[in-house]
């Protein structure tokens, strides 16, 4: 995206990966929820995230020690102007479906498309960008991007995953379905138990195994999901044996849930591995195109009375950070920061779109004195009610004009949601709010997240190093009103799409940090959010019998580099439990 890749032509590994790794053997996963697609690429349905990259490829595949930089995949070359006014791609002729038909220039066709008509929301955002595409030859094909003003955009072709056209029924594609899709990947999709198992199984005749990119990638004949509805049996599901690696985010369950014989007796390992990304950022998400969070005064108001100090020593052992920025914990982040002069020009437009403490990098979310009764919290919170209208009436925050009790619903799907939900309400309380708690289940909070029907949801967003499109996907305005995009407050301000347009024109990398301290500086001047908590490592625990390279990677740790270890062969050394 920026400067040159750091692997020259001709490299043979990738740092992050062991070349020598055994295959074979089966890994399960385990996930908390159900599907009921295998389609990941529409709206509609639940599809299991293996899909994308063991089944379904790309042209081209992340460098993950870089903040974006692609290496050939499906293409074997790739060519572009200074400008990026267009991009070319080279399928390498040894590209196969796992039916054996080959990849070519006119399957990229169909795919972007496809994609682009009736794809998810993302999807469409970034493909309807493309002036036109055209095949120079069976396997070249070439994406006129003039007019698009977006350097991002031949990166995101590459990295555009490609169905066969052969096997698609463009008419059908928007429907779910547990039809096998047809991919290039190294596996095909072989049982499926409906909403509660899928296993793909290695295709022995895939194309791509020799590629450097791929060395030490793939290692296992087997891999397969196991989906649970209970956050307890999924949990004692690991313990059993039943899955053999978890991803664990709760420090009460990492210092409490694990002190099982399997643990003690070294057959499950528990990990903290590092990572160079932003942290993750969890919050609480006010949908703002509901009256009651339409003024920002409210919303700031309510996120003073979250006492992050009292949960993290009372259910998280003291273990989580408090976050603020949308880019937390890096060098894109605003947060303690003093807007730069290039921030400052960029944002010179907007001249309301950024607090004065927020520019000035003084802003910080409330800390309290963690007795869960602070009284200045409560107190600045209630002045900000008043501000908006509002006053405490005996134990009721009411309106001043129509006496209306204020009130909200906060949809929940799991245990652990809930747990947290209901000690926000405990918070609210103070301040006359009654919140109602609602537990569906994964399928009908799905639906309603997708149509923006609730008042307050929790949610993560997840962010590289180099952010892009993805946040027209995130917080544009047109995303507001389009259904199954991931603007879930509902932002709308065009100080936002400004700062996105000036990340996405950036040639250097200064200026491109710039941009994104910039967007920071509105995200957060807009309170769409009660920002919650994070990790300064990945926590991760795994039976003993799966093992992982030595290195890892800048994106932290990669579970298709991981392997099986064969019987009877020493034990990697261990990583240090956290």
């Amino acid at each position: 995206m920026h400067g040159e890749p750091a692997l020259p032509q001709g490299f043979s590994r990738l740092r992050y990966a062991e070349p020598d790794a055994p295959k074979g053997g089966r890994i399960t996963h385990g996930v908390l929820g159900t599907f009921d697609s295998l389609n990941p690429f529409i709206v509609k349905g639940l599809a299991p995230t293996q899909i994308r990259g063991y089944v379904i490829e790309s042209l081209m595949a992340r460098g993950y020690d870089e903040p974006f930089t692609l290496y050939g995949l499906l293409a074997r070359s790739v060519e572009t102007d200074t400008d990026r006014t267009y991009v070319t791609f080279t399928i390498d002729p040894a590209a196969r479906f796992s039916d054996g038909k080959p990849v070519t220039a006119a399957d990229a066709i169909f795919s972007w498309e496809l994609l682009r008509d009736r794809g998810r929301p993302n999807f469409r955002t970034y493909y309807v960008k493309v002036a036109k595409a055209e095949a120079l030859s069976e396997r070249v094909v070439r994406f006129d991007l003039a007019g698009a003003d977006d350097r991002e955009l031949p990166l995101i072709l590459g990295l555009m995953p490609i169905l066969a056209k052969h096997a698609v029924d463009p008419n059908t594609f928007e429907d779910t379905t547990l039809e096998p899709i047809l991919g290039s990947g190294p596996y095909v999709i072989a049982e499926i138990d409906a909403g509660r198992s899928v296993t793909l199984k290695r295709n022995p005749n895939y194309w791509g195994r020799d590629l450097a990119i791929n060395r030490g990638f793939w290692n296992f004949d087997e891999v397969r999901t196991e989906f649970f509805r209970d956050a307890n049996s999924h949990l004692e599901a690991f313990t059993k044996g039943v899955y053999d690696v978890r991803s664990e985010h709760d420090p009460s369950r990492w210092e409490r849930a694990y002190d099982v014989p399997a643990v003690r007796d070294g057959r499950i390992v528990k990990e903290a591995f590092p990572t160079g990304l932003p942290k993750g950022l969890s919050a609480l998400i006010f949908n703002t195109r509901r009256p009651a969070f339409a003024d920002i005064r409210v919303r700031e108001a309510i996120g003073l009375l979250l006492d992050f100090e009292w949960l993290n020593q009372n259910y998280f052992f003291g273990r989580y950070q408090r976050s603020a920025s949308y880019f937390e914990d890096s060098e894109l982040s605003a947060r303690g920061r003093p807007a730069s002069e290039r921030e400052r020009a960029l944002l010179a437009p907007f001249p309301t779109a950024v607090r004065k403490d927020i520019m000035e990098g003084s802003w910080q979310p409330p800390v309290t004195d963690g007795s869960g009764r602070d009284r200045n919290t409560l107190k600045r919170a209630l002045t900000l009610f008043d501000a908006a209208g509002y006053e405490l009436a005996g134990t009721v925050l009411r309106s001043k004009a129509t006496k209306q009790a204020f009130s909200f619903e906060f949809l929940v799907t799991t245990k652990e949601q809930e747990r947290l939900a209901l000690a926000f309400s405990r918070d609210l309380k103070r301040a006359g709010i009654a919140v109602r708690v609602r537990v569906v289940d994964a399928v009908q909070y799905d639906r309603r997240r997708i149509a923006y029907d609730y008042d307050m949801i929790e949610y993560r967003w997840d962010q590289s190093l180099s952010p892009g499109n993805e946040q027209l996907f995130y917080w544009s305005v047109a995303s507001a009103d389009q259904q199954g995009t991931r603007n879930y407050m509902g932002a709308k301000n065009p100080a936002v799409d400004a700062m996105i347009a000036a990340l996405l024109k950036a040639r250097e990398r200064p200026d491109f940090i710039a941009a994104v301290r910039a967007l920071d500086r509105v995200l957060m001047s807009g309170f769409y959010i009660v920002p919650l908590f994070h990790l300064q490592e990945q926590w991760v625990a795994r039976w003993a019998a799966i093992e992982h390279p030595k290195e890892t990677s800048l994106f932290g740790y990669l579970p298709e580099t991981w392997w099986r270890r064969p019987a009877g062969a020493p034990a990697n050394p261990q990583r240090k439990t956290p």
